[in-house]
């Protein structure tokens, strides 16, 4: 990656956090984290990759929200960064947060599993 493609990348990253925060009113949208951006080299199509907190039904509603608001959010975009041409940007729900909680309730289950195995032989 280039370094204008890195630091647009950056640029885009911190506007649009800033913009589902701070400027979208909308009430489906509620807390999104940024957690990457996959940008084309040559500027034209971003992947934003989010997540939200809440059960599934919370994020569909935050999904179709945002998914509703891409061109407003692309266009306080292209205010913001003057950029000559702004990216097409198409958002994606990031579930690999989920997937990493899950893995470590599962690591915990197993640790406790092989305590209790431990304590169980101790007492033989």
């Amino acid at each position: 990656m280039g370094l204008r493609t890195d630091r647009v990348r950056r640029q885009l990253s911190r506007e649009i956090s800033i913009i589902l925060q701070e400027d979208l009113k909308d009430p489906r949208i509620g807390f999104v984290t940024v957690t990457r951006i996959d940008l084309t080299g040559d500027l034209r199509h971003a992947k934003i990759y989010f997540s939200i907190l809440g059960d599934e039904k919370k994020q569909e509603e935050c999904m179709d929200g945002i998914k509703s608001a891409a061109g407003y959010i692309r266009k306080l975009v292209g205010d913001r960064l003057g950029l000559k041409y702004v990216p097409e940007l198409s958002f994606k729900l990031d579930k690999s947060i989920e997937y990493s909680m899950g893995l470590e309730k599962t690591f915990e289950r197993l640790r406790d599993e092989r305590r209790q195995n431990q304590d169980s032989d101790k007492e033989v």
